[in-house]
């Protein structure tokens, strides 16, 4: 039987349930055509690999865990991920992580694992993805560990937070000796259990979906920096000076020192610039102003000992400044209550006081109340963020909004994970392109209607779809497996006599109904099949016909 763990009376927050208790058992093997591999009891790893449907051969041993899992009290369900071709990551649950050389999988009888790095690693953790990189002629694999831990800090949410671990493994040669070792360990931590979190093919960055926010956890000294340098913003210091402008002028107030006097001062203007020194300090005021003026007729005074107050006459009347000197963030602009009702008076078109204002227009606006129950979901706004694995800091981030999060897939191996969302009524599949900064999520394939219909199967547990895009599935946590075809072309003629057309393409939707009282643990889908995995069957349906 498969090595179902389930959870423990202190396992009991919703992160918990996501994390272990929807853990998809069955893991496919991308790199090789229908390819699947899960764990039994014995913790042996045991491999299903299909040539033919007509000659199904049982699953076979490929590696056996050399630890007694049952011994540890607090373990985790091992867990499994294919790196490359030749590489796997493996790790029992018990807080210990495998880095294996698996050679060609998949079809030949001999294929054996060989170990070459283990290491404890702290508190039981699952392997949520890996990637196989060479640089600069070293080779390397990169690992994301996931721990839901517990947080003493935390007393008014749940009491947990969620700890994902970026490891790099590097092949160290000494002296003729190859080893595998650990060469960088960083740790981002968060409040809830990501739907998607995976490194880029070049070990360079991550990406990760979460509902809230992950961050870096520092080293001391970075936090010491990072302390100071929020200080510094914090003690915001008082604009130097301030100012206000018509169509024609511009009024610059400067407040000052009381015991200054007229021969004080010095004020230069110039057809593009303005210059003020106060005694022989260094200049109070100096820069490109943003537009010219008309200097001759520029003038300054000092109101009651304490501000000056300078005039400028703008050249070109009419058009507003949006700065008065160009890259100088130390003056405050300050508005009068006349331009305020101006500028809201102009963007007055832009709003609108009821939801729908005019629902006879062509595309009406989105109306709230045409969403039924199953439609809404909890978690309004999650985002999706890049990190840089050198700083460490976010240069991405995407507010997914009302864009639900659905399932991840991967259609090229070589390639990061491609997650789809729900798109309205339909679910759209994004392909992320580390390497396109430019374009980095690209959309890559459309289920017609799939977001709709999801949302309606209130017993799902795994969602997926070919990586080909022909079908897309999802079952229930026991017997039923629902699978969506793309629309093909129809062979006959076929009218929808509503509307008085002719449809030229119908999309199927097929609905399997296992013979199996266990739950289902796990669910993977290739181009012709998907695999469904109960605790002691392997289930294999037959989607499409093979080429």
């Amino acid at each position: 039987a498969v090595a179902e763990v389930n959870l423990r009376d202190d396992q009991y927050t919703l992160d918990h349930m996501r994390a272990f208790g929807m853990y998809n058992y069955l893991h496919l093997d991308s790199w090789y055509q229908d390819n699947v591999y899960y764990v039994d009891q014995f913790g042996r790893v045991m491999n299903l690999s299909v040539t033919l449907d007509t000659s199904l051969q049982k699953p076979r041993e490929v590696f056996r865990l050399p630890t007694d899992l049952t011994a540890c009290d607090d373990r985790l369900c091992a867990s499994i991920h294919f790196s490359s071709s030749t590489w796997v990551t493996l790790s029992d649950g018990t807080g210990r992580l495998y880095l294996m050389k698996s050679g060609k999988r998949g079809n030949s009888t001999s294929e054996k694992w060989e170990i070459l790095f283990n290491e404890e690693l702290g508190s039981p953790f699952i392997i949520a993805h890996s990637v196989s990189f060479v640089k600069s002629g070293m080779h390397s694999v990169a690992v994301l560990l996931l721990r839901v831990e517990k947080d003493e800090l935390d007393t008014k949410g749940s009491g947990f937070h969620i700890t994902l671990e970026w490891v790099t493994i590097a092949e160290i040669s000494k002296e003729g000796d190859h080893r595998y070792e650990i060469s960088k360990r960083r740790v981002l931590q968060g409040k809830s259990v990501p739907h998607y979190a995976a490194i880029e093919p070049s070990g360079d960055g991550l990406m990760i979906v979460s509902y809230k926010p992950f961050k870096f956890l520092q080293d001391e000294d970075d936090k010491m920096e990072e302390n100071d340098n929020t200080k510094t913003t914090n003690e915001k210091k008082d604009p130097v000076y301030y100012w206000q402008q018509t169509e024609d002028d511009v009024t610059i107030t400067v407040p000052i020192p009381k015991d200054i006097t007229k021969d004080d001062i010095k004020v230069r203007f110039f057809p593009d610039n303005i210059c003020v020194i106060l005694k022989d300090e260094p200049p109070l005021m100096e820069g490109k102003l943003f537009s010219s003026v008309d200097h001759e007729s520029c003038t300054w005074i000092i109101r009651e000992n304490e501000s000056l107050e300078i005039s400028l006459i703008k050249k070109n009347e009419g058009p507003r400044w949006p700065e008065l000197i160009v890259g100088d963030t130390r003056g405050e602009f300050v508005m009068d209550a006349s331009q305020c009702s101006e500028i809201a008076e102009s963007l007055m078109h832009l709003t609108s006081e009821v939801l729908n204002p005019n629902p006879e227009k062509e595309n009406p606006p989105c109306n709230a109340q045409e969403l039924e129950e199953c439609d809404a979901f909890l978690e309004d706004g999650a985002s999706l963020c890049r990190f840089d694995g050198d700083t460490l800091k976010v240069t991405h981030v995407i507010n997914l909004g009302s864009n639900q999060y659905l399932f991840s897939v991967v259609v090229d191996p070589r390639e990061m994970p491609c997650f789809c969302l729900r798109h309205d009524v339909d679910a759209l599949l994004w392909q992320p392109r580390s390497d396109q900064p430019e374009n980095m999520w690209e959309h890559i394939a459309t289920f017609n209607a799939l977001g709709y219909v999801q949302a309606s199967k209130q017993d799902k547990k795994f969602m997926a779809c070919a990586p080909d895009y022909s079908y897309a599935a999802l079952c229930e946590c026991m017997r039923r497996v629902f699978i969506y075809r793309q629309p093909t072309p129809l062979s006959t003629v076929l009218y929808n006599r509503k509307e008085g057309r002719q449809v030229g393409q119908v999309a199927k939707q097929l609905v399997a109904t296992l013979e199996a009282n266990d739950p289902i643990l796990g669910f993977q889908a290739t181009n012709e099949r998907l695999f469904v995995l109960t605790t002691k069957t392997l289930f294999l349906i037959k989607v499409n016909p093979g080429n």
